[in-house]
């Protein structure tokens, strides 16, 4: 049977399968990816590009209640997220429209010599996007929008429990009139994947997973001298130095927390409160994920639907156990039903806890008590991932001191859930290289060409 199947995690039941491709059809999707860059790269003016973007972007919008419900039944993610993230990703795809000429247009150098310089932006060629299961259209848009609007082609393997939402937005590319192998589906196998990148009609390859997923992908991609763009892991920090509404602070911890059911790489997961404030957040933030309803991810009234698969809830009990039996206390929750994971809190873990440095990929919190902001920053960095990050403070100047001093890529003061098409994404040390979203996005696969005249 095939890897790709859409399986309900509320309710174990596989609804559909879907073939992987043959050999023979990877290399005419290859190819006819190849063949459409030497006329969609070459000569589609932006405007062209533009027009067919915002298309795809309207039929985004057009279809939102089916997008979202098939996203609701693949990885159970409750229905007003899903609806919000087609919004999202027709939102991203409209931003590379409107900022075509910025990501397209030349930029003038000033020469010592006679004559003019410009850096001209031409696309690179085909492209192969392995993306998650966890935002089946954002993690697309966000990869694929700026990508096309250069002029790239793209082949796009999707998550195996994603088969109903990957060939979804194919279709919508198809729909609004997109060239034959401007943006083609392919589902791959593993090694299917890592012939692909090999090839040498494939100039790049952007994967947004687990370390493990990554570091794969990079050995092939740096062993066949390929550009590589690499979004993964984050265990965010939640930094507490100071607040006028302690409540206020609570709700935003637990809405960062806990959206798209705890199963979002840059949503914060350790909780930094300095001691004067510390016992208070703790029954507050433990107190609201308790309240936090779990149930049926297609009622308007739920929280937190199943996480996306059985074995993501096994693994995610595992490690919270792990902790406990290291010594963490668990303040609330922690008790697993099929692929339902409750809201739960950890307190008490310290640096020689397996929990001090694992992602938490579910409705976890890990909360930590800091003597001050020293020490606050000491915990927020002290482990191998840099992806996002979540100040809280009342002092001007102590959050832009703080935000230069958190090894992350991104940097939130006193606010959460604001990403934005404008902004860009992306992390450092373990959690990847690169950026996504934004006109950043635009900088990966491109080729910054020198013109120089005399």
């Amino acid at each position: 049977m095939s890897d790709y199947a859409v399986i309900n995690p509320a309710t174990g039941e596989t609804l559909a399968t879907y073939p992987t491709a043959t050999d023979s059809e990877v290399q005419s999707a290859v190819a006819a990816a190849h063949d459409a860059f030497v006329t969609w790269g070459r000569t589609s003016t932006p405007a062209d590009r533009a027009a067919l973007l915002r298309r795809a972007a309207e039929l985004h919008r057009e279809r939102r209640d089916d997008l979202a419900a098939i996203i609701v039944r693949e990885m159970g993610k409750p229905l007003a997220a899903a609806e919000g993230e087609v919004d999202f990703a027709a939102d991203i795809t409209e931003f590379y429209a409107d900022n075509i000429d910025k990501i397209t247009g030349d930029t003038p150098i000033d020469i010592l010599g006679d004559g003019t310089a410009v850096i001209r932006r031409a696309p690179l060629g085909v492209l192969l996007g392995i993306m998650p299961w966890n935002f089946p259209y954002y993690q697309v848009a966000r990869f694929a929008a700026p990508n096309i609007a250069l002029g790239n082609t793209i082949l796009l393997k999707h998550a195996p429990q994603c088969p109903e939402s990957a060939a979804s937005i194919a279709q919508i590319y198809t729909d609004a009139g997109f060239p034959a192998g401007v943006y083609t589906d392919v589902r791959l196998t593993n090694d299917q994947a890592a012939e692909v990148i090999a090839d040498t009609r494939v100039q790049g390859v952007s994967v947004t997973g687990s370390e493990r997923a990554g570091a794969a992908v990079a050995e092939i991609a740096g062993r066949n001298l390929k550009k590589v763009a690499l979004e993964l892991g984050g265990s965010d920090p939640f930094l507490v130095l100071s607040t006028d509404d302690l409540d206020g602070v609570v709700q935003m911890a637990v809405d960062a927390r806990l959206d798209n059911n705890g199963q979002s790489c840059n949503a914060a997961k350790r909780f930094i409160v300095v001691d004067d404030l510390y016992d208070a957040f703790l029954d507050k933030f433990a107190a609201a994920m308790t309240d936090a309803k779990v149930g049926d991810p297609f009622d308007p009234d739920t929280v937190l639907g199943p996480l996306s698969s059985l074995t993501a809830a096994e693994r995610l009990a595992e490690q919270v156990d792990r902790a406990v039996a290291q010594g963490a206390t668990l303040v609330t929750g922690g008790t697993r039903d099929g692929a339902y994971y409750p809201g739960t809190v950890l307190a008490g873990v310290t640096s020689e806890m397996d929990a001090f440095r694992e992602e938490f990929f579910g409705p976890v919190g890990v909360v930590y008590r800091a003597a001050d902001e020293d020490a606050a920053v000491d915990i927020a960095n002290g482990t191998p991932f840099g992806l996002g990050s979540y100040v809280f403070t009342t002092d001007a100047e102590q959050a832009q001191r703080v935000a230069d001093r958190i090894d992350a890529g991104m940097v939130y003061v006193n606010l959460v859930l604001a990403d934005s098409p404008e902004l860009p994404f992306g992390g450092v040390k373990r959690s990847g290289t690169g950026r996504e979203m934004g006109l950043l996005a635009a900088d990966e696969f491109v080729n910054k060409k020198l013109v120089r005249i005399a």
